[in-house]
């Protein structure tokens, strides 16, 4: 019997879409404003999952050079016909709604084609789009009509429910206007649709409440791919809004029939603390929670937690970097090089409230997690730090005499500064549960930021986590732990992660 971890994928992993091909499954995540972009897991057993690559590897796939923060890669689908793997997203404020093919799902994929309107050259406006082909093999475009060009305002967006085109896929053209479809029971942001042929009925299952505390999946049956489509007498099928469930925001879900028949639902959720569950450090994850069927509806069980253990990674630089170091709007190879078995990043005159920093990093995949870097500055400043994005980070910096630590919080900055003459030094950053709450609420985690001087561990600074936090700085992302360099040139010779969930 197949384990079912949950996390599936620990970590800034959102939005995610599986596929079966054979006995092997593919899984496709949202990156927003990160590159190497769409990164593809792949499994055998549906318990043990490895990256094997990503979609958008090279300029110019993605358009996510000066998206603003919280656009870019927005919900991929991935799928499987006539013996090419299909991937459709969103590349939101950037280069638009996209169709990337690959032999491999570990690339090398297609430079990706626009989608565009009936007689026009601009996008399909709209998100998460999904893609199906019925048995005459015409090509059906589902999407989420959210409107994300003009004035759009945050707090009265304009969308027009779930929609549909047929597409040309020679074109690349929408062959028709597009169409309304079941936008769910009523709940706001009607989002995430995915389209299913199953025993001779086409079914429509949709995201909608926000991919905040009210998400949930519901599901909707026709006989066509276009509809009419009649609502689930159960509906939501999933969601954990008003339940002590240790995972809550569960939806944006993807069905697939997993390692023995069993039919299974991919969702991202969050894994909130504090003494209101109101902090998710990690931000949204995937989880997995098995599916059975009555009387023609699928049914989705409670997402339960199920941690794997603890991990280490250490880093020898002397190797390639593997597909898990990403960077902010530009590939990593934009900002660090190897020279024997040191990274070499050299700042350009940027910081990270740039758009753009001299900045390599890693997803955070642990609740309770510690980096520690060997770094030397004899030729730069730089460091240590946890991004969420430009206004929201903490960050350990070396150089220039001192050790500094440094919390950005929206417009609100805290520095606390120890002298070193040490050019060659250990920087240690750790996520730790809060040893005592102060009242009823608590936090999420207590940030510690620390260097090894002379021997010593000095602890420099403590920091609430709870502002590194999705609720807090209302970030698509997650927590990205990384080095960079702001001034000359700062060499990291040493890379070790050690985390847990416990």
């Amino acid at each position: 019997m197949t384990t079912l971890h949950n996390p599936l994928l620990n970590g800034f992993h959102p939005d995610p879409s599986v596929v079966r091909v054979g006995d092997a499954w593919y899984l496709a995540t949202s990156s927003f404003e990160y590159l190497p972009g769409i990164p593809i897991h792949r499994s055998t057993d549906f318990e043990t999952w490895e990256l094997i690559g990503h979609v958008a590897t090279r300029p110019g796939q993605l358009g996510v050079a000066e998206v603003p923060t919280g656009g870019g890669a927005w919900a991929p689908t991935i799928r499987h016909h006539d013996g090419l793997f299909h991937l459709v997203i969103t590349d939101a404020m950037g280069r638009g709604m996209l169709h990337f093919t690959a032999e491999d799902a570990a690339g090398p994929w297609s430079d990706g084609d626009l989608i565009t309107v009936a007689d026009g050259d601009e996008s399909v406006f709209g998100i998460d789009p999904d893609i199906a082909w019925d048995a005459d093999g015409t090509c059906y475009v589902t999407f989420s009509g959210l409107q994300l060009s003009g004035d759009l305002n945050p707090n009265a967006p304009t969308h027009l429910g779930i929609q549909q085109v047929t597409v040309d896929l020679t074109t690349h053209t929408a062959l028709e206007e597009p169409r309304s479809l079941w936008s769910g029971t009523g709940l706001m942001f009607p989002e995430a649709p995915h389209l299913y042929e199953i025993d001779g009925a086409w079914y429509l299952m949709i995201a909608e409440g926000g991919t905040e505390r009210g998400h949930a999946i519901s599901i909707a049956r026709g006989d066509s791919p276009a509809g009419p489509f009649e609502g689930a007498p159960g509906n939501p099928l999933v969601s954990a809004r008003s339940t002590p469930r240790p995972i809550q925001n569960t939806g944006h879900g993807d069905l697939v029939v997993g390692p023995d028949d069993r039919w299974l639902c991919v969702l991202l959720g969050v894994r909130p603390r504090s003494g209101t569950r109101a902090f998710s450090a990690l931000g949204r994850e995937t989880f997995v929670s098995p599916v059975t069927w009555a009387e023609g509806w699928p049914q989705i069980a409670p997402v339960t937690l199920n941690p794997r253990g603890g991990t280490r990674v250490e880093v020898d630089f002397a190797d390639l970097l593997d597909d898990e170091w990403i960077a902010v709007r530009r590939l990593p190879e934009e900002v660090a090089s190897r020279d024997g078995d040191a990274l070499v990043l050299t700042a350009d005159g940027s910081t990270l409230a740039d758009a753009q920093p001299v900045f390599l990093g890693r997803r955070q995949e642990h609740l309770t997690n510690e980096v520690t870097v060997g770094i030397d500055i004899a030729g730069g400043i730089g460091g240590l730090a946890v991004r969420y994005d430009e206004r929201f980070r903490v960050e350990l910096e070396a150089g220039s005499g001192a050790v500094v630590a440094r919390a950005v919080v929206g417009d609100i900055v805290q520095t606390w500064s120890h002298p070193t003459a040490q050019t060659t030094l250990d920087l240690h950053l750790a996520s730790r549960p809060p040893e005592g709450a102060v009242g009823m609420v608590g936090t999420s985690d207590v940030f510690h930021l620390a260097a090894t001087i002379d021997g010593q561990r000095v602890e420099i600074a403590s920091f609430d986590g709870r502002f590194l936090s999705s609720e807090v700085t209302e970030s698509f992302t997650g927590r990205v732990v990384g080095v960079y360099a702001v001034e000359g040139t700062v060499r990291v010779r040493t890379w070790i992660a050690e985390g847990d969930d416990e």
